[in-house]
């Protein structure tokens, strides 16, 4: 009997554990141990984070397309960078064109290469 409730105790989801602690309390006067507070505590932080959108991206060109030229122009325009090292990061694809750029200029920049036939990742 006791191995059963055991087994039954390991099983519980989060919703059980938490209404079980509820009854423990309100029945008989049982407080969770302030492990469990914890636990709970930082699942709810957790489920925050997850919930918190990203709004610093890097910018990774993971296709130039059929159109190479205007994409070396595009990366030379946005990059700063000379014809040179704009066209060798186009030749080492995947590569990190701009890092920690806000949603909408990450987003502004990735039409931009859509709109060439490029593909680009946010990340």
């Amino acid at each position: 009997m006791i191995e059963k409730l055991a087994e039954q105790l390991v099983n519980l989801t989060v919703k059980q554990v938490n209404e079980l602690a509820t009854l423990l309390k309100k029945e008989y006067g049982i407080e969770p141990s302030t492990s469990i507070q914890k636990k709970e505590t930082l699942h709810q932080k957790e489920k925050v984070d997850e919930k918190k959108e990203k709004s610093i991206f890097n910018i990774i060109l993971k296709s130039s397309g059929n159109s190479k030229l205007s994409v070396v122009k595009l990366v030379k325009e946005i990059t700063g960078k000379g014809l040179k090292e704009s066209k060798n990061l186009v030749d080492n694809i995947p590569s990190i064109l701009k890092e920690s750029v806000n949603k909408k200029e990450a987003e502004d920049f990735k039409n931009k290469f859509e709109e060439i036939g490029a593909e680009v990742e946010l990340k």
